[in-house]
């Protein structure tokens, strides 16, 4: 048990454990577990921009096909607490490899479907397949890089996911206009299948000797298939300290105000049809988010050493949260707000510029607070880390999902600029959740035992 008066030591202790990679390994396990996790994004934003053609080729309509959406989100949550609890007993190369095969037989099932009940069975195989993505790389982040610079690595790793998150309704979008939605799924099926063949031949186990389930074991058949408990994970969140930290979806909110209904805001706005040309308009968003997510993990590490150099070697994992200021109190707030404003009141050329511009502050924004959050999870619950993201992605992807749902009933009966502007006061009760969380973290770790990091077990 850790308490009030004894804060988390940093310890050298392991340092071996995190010797175990040599540079150049550890970039390219960050470009693999990145490449991965850019799959669930692609596989769930390029979806939306395909509903009007998916409702024509199956003669339904666009709210009936529109339900997948919301299955899709069912399936990444359920997904992600599954892949995670198995990855601590069984270990993260091979969840990799056993969700890999539910992907790539669901892309093509997707693609083959000739009835609504068919799409909605193989687009939940193929959300589950893929949504190990975020968590397994969280966990494995944190398995080979040592705290004060696991922020940097996360970084990395969240800006390329998330820049697949803006890019891909442009790429779906585009496809819709110009291909053909069945064959954006085959690929995305070939992709799986890259995926897993480059995670086979050149990825290795990271979990660190002797704390996967499996390696505790005195007994073990040739093939041992054990039932670990998925909502497991969730049980994490018992702790204050994880728990508060779903502050962070009050900030990411905003990013879906101003994306999910961009064709019904700046699309009407400004007068721009073209599927293709909408889809583009998110680029901007994943730019800030490609180009702020290093930015904020570099400064969230920088934050760490800094006030542990001030305490003499004392180290607080809080103190990595308050990297979040810039991006929680100052960027989203006004980005989002100005963008409201910018819609309802500047017209022509220049109010989509200044929108567009909004719209990068806003992707920076959020990763200046979803970033060193993340990493803040790994930190405390290190042992545990792919468990403690998915429990936080997957009542994250809960209260998404039903916010999601409200965004355009409300741009509908109060106006842009009063939506957007709501989402803006949400970002800041999010922040101060989290400035909470900084000032009395300590008390919070002491109230519950869920087994946080201590000085045994992470440096």
């Amino acid at each position: 048990m850790v308490s009030e008066e004894s804060p988390l030591l940093a310890s050298a202790a392991h340092e071996a454990i995190y010797d175990r990679f040599v540079s150049d390994q550890k970039r390219w396990i960050v470009f693999l577990v990145s490449f991965a996790g850019l799959l669930p994004m692609f596989v769930q934003a390029t979806f939306v921009p395909s509903i009007p053609q998916i409702a024509k080729d199956l003669n339904s309509t666009h709210a009936a096909v529109s339900l997948t959406v919301s299955l899709s989100i069912l399936a990444s949550a359920i997904g992600a607490l599954v892949w995670a609890a198995y990855s601590s007993f069984y270990g993260r190369r091979w969840m990799y490899l056993w969700g890999m095969p539910f992907l790539c037989i669901g892309s093509c099932g997707v693609a083959m479907s000739a009835s609504l009940r068919s799409l909605l069975f193989w687009r939940f195989v193929q959300t589950f397949g893929c949504s190990g993505g975020i968590p397994l790389g969280a966990g494995v982040i944190g398995d080979i890089y040592k705290l004060e610079e696991r922020g940097t690595a996360i970084g990395v790793f969240l800006g390329a996911t998330l820049f697949g998150f803006a890019v891909a309704p442009f790429l779906g979008g585009a496809a819709a206009q110009y291909w053909s939605w069945r064959n954006l799924h085959y690929s995305l099926a070939v992709w799986g299948l890259l995926e897993m063949l480059l995670i086979y031949l050149s990825f290795p186990e990271t979990s660190h000797p002797g704390t996967l389930g499996i390696d505790k074991l005195q007994r073990r058949r040739l093939i041992h298939i054990t039932w670990v408990n998925p909502l497991g994970s969730l049980w994490l969140l018992r702790s204050p300290n994880l728990f508060a930290m779903l502050a962070s979806t009050l900030v990411l909110i905003t990013d879906y105000v101003l994306l999910v209904p961009l064709a019904y805001t700046i699309g009407v706005r400004y007068g721009i049809t073209n599927e293709a040309i909408i889809g583009a308009c998110f680029l901007p968003n994943g730019l800030g988010n490609f180009i702020g997510a290093p930015i904020a993990g570099r400064l969230s590490d920088i934050v760490v050493r800094r006030w542990r150099e001030k305490r003499k070697g004392v180290w607080f994992p809080e103190d990595r949260l308050r990297a979040t200021w810039i991006g929680g109190l100052v960027v989203v707030p006004l980005s989002i707000g100005a963008s409201g404003l910018i819609t309802t009141y500047v017209g022509g050329p220049v109010g989509l510029w200044l929108n567009l511009l909004c719209l990068y502050m806003n992707g920076m924004g959020v990763d200046f607070v979803f970033n060193p959050i993340g990493s803040y999870n790994v930190d405390v619950a290190h042992s545990r880390s792919a468990e403690a993201t998915a429990a936080s992605a997957a009542i994250r992807s809960l209260i998404l999902s039903a916010a999601t749902a409200l965004v355009i009933p409300s741009i509908e009966r109060i106006g842009v600029a009063w939506t957007d502007i709501i989402a803006a006061v949400l970002a800041l009760i999010g922040q101060g959740i989290i400035f909470l969380t900084i000032r009395y973290g300590d008390r919070m770790r002491a109230s519950v035992d869920v087994g946080l990091s201590t000085t045994e077990n992470n440096s």
